[in-house]
């Protein structure tokens, strides 16, 4: 970790360009401009007003995302997927009633989630459709897949599934799947949970690995351009695959974990190694980088999953 921060971090992500991932409206506004796809926003919530007002201002919708603009590692969000008489269901089948919501809402105006406790806004976006591919290795909310970029090339990938013990969320730390994802190919690997190597998803028992994920180098594409627009050299970014948009970005991290060499099952540091090496060219074009870059990595027993050692 500390190496990770001394090497990686400090050195290729200015400060002054940490607002552009820690703030998720910046971060759609970033990605719209370069015409990448992202959730679409239904209402942003800056005053306890606006919290009073919410039931006007859902009006009778049924499905919804509500997230912190300032959180980070999933706290705070709050998946709705269906009304009740006084209120809503979330993903993972708990009811939540107009004043449970309210009150959610002014915790994350608050602060309660934010980077530093500081005032936030909520933001509510429509809740993307789940992609069919992964739904056999999935229980109750949305997988999303995480890649690594590095000097505007992926370096690293993985997809984390959620589970019963997870409560349907993506988050590795309450019980999700991570699965790694070779990157020259888009297929998973295989898989861990709670730091066990798992070849089966705990709760549907199919295997993990062997699944190509659908749109891979659309998705590899716009991590790169993502990136580059960021102007961040080292950044994780989140994606969902909607079953019908495609690729769409979550959110991107300026301090992504290391999780990611777990569920691939390998360190992260030979492939950035690997980047900074004149073993691989420089590349700065999108194609270039997601396209004969995973070629040539994958010619020099750099990526693929089998020889990365």
């Amino acid at each position: 970790m500390n190496q990770r921060n001394a090497s990686y971090i400090l050195p290729h992500n200015p400060r002054q360009y940490f607002a552009r991932v820690d703030d998720k409206l910046l971060t759609k506004q970033i990605c719209e401009q370069a015409g990448i796809p992202v959730p679409h926003t239904l209402a942003v919530l800056e005053r306890q007003g606006d919290v009073r007002r919410i039931a006007g201002i859902l009006g009778d919708r049924a499905e919804f995302v509500v997230k912190p603009t300032q959180g980070s590692g999933g706290r705070g969000i709050l998946v709705i997927a269906g009304r009740t008489a006084g209120g809503w269901i979330t993903s993972a089948g708990e009811e939540i009633r107009q004043a449970d919501m309210q009150y959610h809402l002014s915790a994350i105006l608050a602060g309660l989630y934010s980077l530093g406790g500081r005032p936030d806004r909520a933001v509510i976006e429509e809740r993307l459709t789940r992609h069919g591919a992964l739904a056999h290795v999935t229980v109750g909310g949305t997988p999303d897949i995480r890649v690594v970029v590095y000097r505007n090339v992926p370096a690293m990938a993985m997809v984390r599934l959620p589970t019963v013990a997870s409560r349907g969320r993506a988050n590795l730390h309450q019980g999700a799947v991570a699965a790694g994802i070779d990157l020259s190919s888009g297929r998973t690997t295989g898989g861990v949970c709670r730091s066990r190597i798992v070849d089966t998803h705990p709760d549907t028992h199919q295997p993990i690995a062997g699944i190509v994920i659908p749109g891979w180098q659309e998705l590899l594409a716009a991590s790169v351009r993502l990136a580059t627009r960021l102007e961040l050299g080292y950044v994780g970014i989140d994606f969902v695959l909607d079953e019908n948009r495609g690729p769409i970005v979550l959110e991107a991290n300026a301090r992504p974990g290391l999780a990611i060499q777990i569920a691939n099952r390998r360190g992260l540091l030979h492939r950035l190694r690997a980047i900074d090496s004149d073993a691989l060219p420089r590349l700065f074009s999108v194609s270039e980088a997601t396209g004969s870059a995973r070629h040539r990595w994958r010619d020099r027993h750099v990526l693929g999953h089998a020889s990365a050692r």
